[in-house]
């Protein structure tokens, strides 16, 4: 669940400046028209891509590029290093249709490191290859080759949760326009990047009398169950202006928490919820891995001839490797959580190995593990069952512990250095430090966990911890009562900064509005600290 940084260079606005303007021509939720119904699929005219375009999973020679047509068209892409597209590099894309909701996604190779790329997406009629639709532009840095020239990105999550979705009077989802203004490298998504089990209401009244508008869409008006729905969930937020412009601009680093499928979801379950016609879980996020991998350029979704997964590394140049985790998808049922043997956990045995084995081979500086739960935030299941990683009890390990101890154990052992976690999930932002003089289990070498969020969803007031694991709470900023609207409470996101000459890395927890609510600075070549 301030400022007093660069503007983007004048390369980078100006190519937005395209993309802004033919996002606004094909508006879905431009102001005056945040309420606007999704493009009707039509046969005649030109095909046209009114969501946006998109970049994710950046490397320092890859990316992908996403892009949603009104109609069957093949995906065309252009590369080049400037706005003027002289030069440009041809990529030729999937054909679009009816099997992916009109969507795809282009893998680019042999890209430049370190550069800014300028890219086009163009619509071509597939029966008709002249007969295309207006390109939309977009733009991204490539990882950097080289470790002095740094790397800056942001991190946050929860998007359209607790009924706060789109709303036009206060401009829509803000905080995407104050994140674009800061032009960091890529952005993290932490999680619950939709909420498909959160029903959109046209108007909420606040405590205080006033009234929150939604813009509101058929798939937002029930929980998602049929893969249609899911898609439908996922183009809301693409409805919003802010959330397309940023799009265009920053690429993505995307993973998934429980609201993509269901509050609180685990393998094998059977819901006995009565909003759902549909009981098997299983069947439920199968429909929604599908249209995850539809609508975010996520590179392990999109490999052929492999399993299809979220988990993966991220190689972000010299200085950061992002280790996305998948705590969702290979956990065991929910429980009280204090079973003194564990071997599935939170991550499963297999994805334990492979998080092990890809630390093991990282030469970065810095090794982020994108979590996207808490580790010692007690995140409650109902009264008994416990849907995190800590469970209350605050002694040796047990449940889902077990895991996480033998993994901190393992970087110590192994002497693994710099390494820290970032989430998101629980609606508000606070810094746990982690130390074994602490903890009751003491074999490890202490950590920073830092916890950014929402983006666009309720404020919830802070967990309490678990000491098992020796945290410290060192800042929180968290609402006193439950479910506080976007006009209520701020928003957060966080900001990691590495600097290419001392490799420090700088973490700067943030409020929407500006403000700098707190900073810590961490040294690099440290196994803990």
């Amino acid at each position: 669940m301030s400022y007093g940084t660069p503007s983007p260079n004048p390369a980078r606005r100006s190519v937005l400046r395209g993309s802004l303007a033919a996002t606004a021509a094909l508006s879905l939720g431009s102001a005056g028209a945040l309420g606007a119904a999704a493009p009707a699929l039509a046969l005649s005219g030109r095909p046209r891509a009114a969501w946006g375009v998109q970049a994710g999973d950046v490397t320092a020679s890859s990316g992908l590029v996403w892009v949603r047509s009104d109609r069957p068209a093949r995906m065309l892409v252009e590369t080049a290093a400037t706005e003027s597209f002289r030069g440009a590099r041809r990529w030729h894309g999937p054909l679009l249709g009816p099997g992916s909701d009109f969507t795809g996604t282009t893998a680019l190779r042999g890209l430049p490191p370190g550069e800014q790329i300028h890219y086009r997406v163009t619509l071509a009629d597939p029966d008709d290859p002249r007969r295309t639709g207006e390109c939309v532009t977009g733009t991204f840095r490539t990882a950097p080759a080289r470790r002095r020239d740094g790397v800056r990105f942001l991190w946050s999550g929860d998007i359209a949760g607790q009924g706060w979705g789109i709303n036009p009077d206060i401009g829509g989802f803000r905080a995407f326009e104050e994140m674009r203004g800061l032009d960091p490298d890529f952005f993290l998504c932490s999680g619950d990047t939709v909420y498909a089990d959160g029903v959109i209401q046209p108007s909420v009244t606040l405590p205080d009398g006033r009234v929150w508008r939604n813009v509101t869409t058929e798939e937002k008006a029930k929980v998602a169950e049929t893969l249609d729905e899911y898609r439908g969930n996922f183009r809301y937020n693409l409805l919003d202006h802010n959330v397309r412009a940023f799009n265009a601009q920053v690429p993505s680093i995307v993973q998934w928490d429980d609201h993509e499928v269901r509050n609180n979801w685990y393998p094998g379950q059977i819901l006995d919820d009565p909003r759902y016609t549909e009981k098997d879980v299983d069947v439920l996020s199968a429909r929604a891995l599908q249209a995850f991998g539809e609508y975010f350029p996520v590179s392990t979704l999109h490999a052929h001839g492999e399993e299809r997964r979220m988990h993966r590394v991220v190689r972000y140049g010299p200085l950061l490797d992002v280790f996305v985790l998948d705590m969702r998808s290979y956990r065991n049922a929910n429980s009280p959580g204090r079973q003194g043997d564990d071997t599935t956990g939170i991550l499963g045995a297999e994805q334990l190995q492979w998080l092990k084995r890809e630390l093991s081979r990282s030469r970065a500086v810095w090794k982020v593990l994108a979590a996207d739960m808490p580790l010692g935030l007690v995140v409650p299941d109902g009264a008994a069952n416990i849907e995190a990683i800590a469970q209350g009890d605050p002694g040796a390990p047990l449940g889902r512990e077990l895991q996480i101890a033998e993994l901190l154990r393992f970087i110590k052992h192994r002497r693994i250095p710099g390494t820290l976690w970032l989430t998101a999930d629980v609606h508000y932002t606070s810094a746990q430090h982690y130390a074994p003089e602490r903890a009751a289990f003491q074999d490890f070498a202490p950590f920073w966990e830092f916890v950014s969020g929402p983006l666009a969803a309720g404020g919830f007031p802070a967990n309490r911890l678990d000491a098992t694991f020796g945290p410290e709470r060192v800042f929180v900023r968290a609402p006193e009562r439950a479910n506080l609207s976007p006009m209520e409470s701020p928003q957060y996101f966080g900001e990691v900064d590495i600097d290419g000459d001392s490799g420090e890395l700088t973490v700067r927890l943030r409020a929407e509005g500006g403000t700098v609510l707190f900073t810590k600075v961490l040294r690099p070549g440290l196994v803990g600290q």
